[in-house]
């Protein structure tokens, strides 16, 4: 068992669908005060900084903590969460038709092993239909997710290639969490 130190529900559904016990507990560490637009360490400072203030929280002595972040970029561009519809449709108009990775860095502690992994996944996305994605920004399935892309929803339909793990698109790298726990 381990504690996820995130509040995302698609980051607990990763686990459950790999077989990985855990408890929730998500803290609320402020991304803004996070000054660099370079997308892998942003990523880092912001796992970080959420492992940080989670650990003084829980600790590791009942059970390691898991905390994970992703960020998209796409033409490097550092895509964080859309702030309103505009900006979504910004971000997904940008990533149509182009190539667009996600970050994903964890940061996994227990009494024995401390992990810290940046993960990529690549996609080069097919144009996106101006309907669909309409429906998608009017649904606000793109509220919360980086980049306001979601591979396994909206996007599926105009994934070109892939290079990468879906679980790191998704927001953790199960593939490699399941080699260490």
């Amino acid at each position: 068992m381990l504690r996820l130190g995130s509040n995302s529900p698609t980051r607990a559904l990763i686990l459950k669908n790999f077989g990985i016990d855990f408890i929730q507990n998500g803290g609320d560490f402020d991304e803004d005060s996070i000054k660099t637009t370079n997308p892998k360490s942003f990523c880092y400072e912001a796992t970080k900084g959420k492992f940080n203030e989670l650990y003084n929280k829980y600790g590791i002595e009942d059970m390691p903590l898991l905390v994970a972040d992703s960020v998209v970029t796409c033409e490097g561009k550092l895509l964080r969460k859309a702030k309103d519809l505009n900006d979504a449709k910004t971000m997904l108009e940008l990533q149509s038709e182009n190539i667009t990775s996600v970050i994903t860095c964890m940061i996994y502690k227990s009494k024995v092993k401390e992990i810290i992994d940046i993960s990529v996944t690549t996609y080069e996305f097919k144009k996106f239909d101006k309907n669909h994605m309409d429906e998608y920004l009017s649904s606000g399935e793109c509220f919360g997710k980086a980049g306001a892309i979601m591979v396994e929803g909206f996007c599926k339909p105009y994934i070109k290639k892939v290079v990468g793990y879906e679980s790191t698109a998704m927001g953790l790298c199960a593939e490699k969490l399941k080699m260490f726990i």
